[in-house]
């Protein structure tokens, strides 16, 4: 199942929440990677909405919980904000709260996203032979999100192919492609040794900075001209 929730409002929507954590990522002394805020905060809120759009949601607001003190609150907002206007999201709320009682050693944010989704959007597939893989982006994690930038797919690639009629996409998270893979279909299990790709299919993914796509042959051509060089293809055996 994905990492969302998702709860009926009436008989035509849902109210889709999908949210990320993260954790010794920022500006303290004893953070593993040092980061400015605005990147910590964006790759989660990309994290998040990614989840929420994947499943079919409209994102409609952010609720943001920052361990890392009052003084960055700004730079958390920015970072939400940036990642909105990369979707164009330009009226999306966003609220929160800051620990001020308490000094942390490690900076921590809790993000969540809540979107609306209507009844008419696809959001699971049963296995078929007919169907075409993809992951678009590389798996990255740690340092290498800021030293391999030009590898992460962009937001802006994810909503065009998301956009697409009859595909399916699924963000890849901490436990890496392969076990997302195996989350997908409720009638298939997959093995590393049974798919071909040029892309470590056990390595995490850090921010979601891959994503799979399962598609019907025919919209290849379209999916590969929108993904560009962050295609890469996996071929099950």
């Amino acid at each position: 199942m994905r990492d969302i929730l998702t709860l009926p409002i009436n008989a035509e929507d849902s109210l889709i929440i999908a949210c990320d954590n993260s954790g010794g990522i920022g500006m303290k002394e004893q953070d593993v990677v040092q980061v400015p805020y605005e990147t910590v905060a964006y790759y989660s809120f990309r994290v998040a909405v990614m989840e929420c759009m994947a499943a079919g949601g409209q994102p409609l607001s952010v609720v943001l919980n920052n361990f890392c003190g009052n003084e960055p609150w700004e730079e958390l907002i920015q970072g939400v904000k940036k990642g909105a206007n990369e979707l164009g999201l330009k009226d999306i709320s966003i609220t929160g709260s800051t620990e001020s009682n308490f000094m942390m050693l490690q900076s921590a944010v809790g993000l969540m996203v809540l979107g609306r989704k209507g009844l008419n959007k696809k959001s699971e597939l049963l296995f078929s032979g007919n169907w075409t893989f993809a992951v678009i982006g590389l798996p990255l994690v740690g340092p290498e999100v800021m030293a391999q930038n030009d590898e992460i797919v962009p937001l802006s690639v994810f909503q065009e192919i998301n956009q697409l009629n009859e595909v399916l996409i699924w963000p890849v998270g901490s436990k890496g492609i392969l076990s997302e893979l195996n989350q997908i279909f409720i009638n298939k299990q997959f093995t590393a040794e049974k798919i071909v790709a040029n892309v470590d299919l056990l390595k995490s993914s850090g921010p979601a900075t891959c994503f799979i796509v399962v598609y019907d042959a025919d919209h290849d051509e379209k999916v590969r001209r929108i993904a560009g060089d962050y295609f890469h293809s996996l071929k099950i055996k």
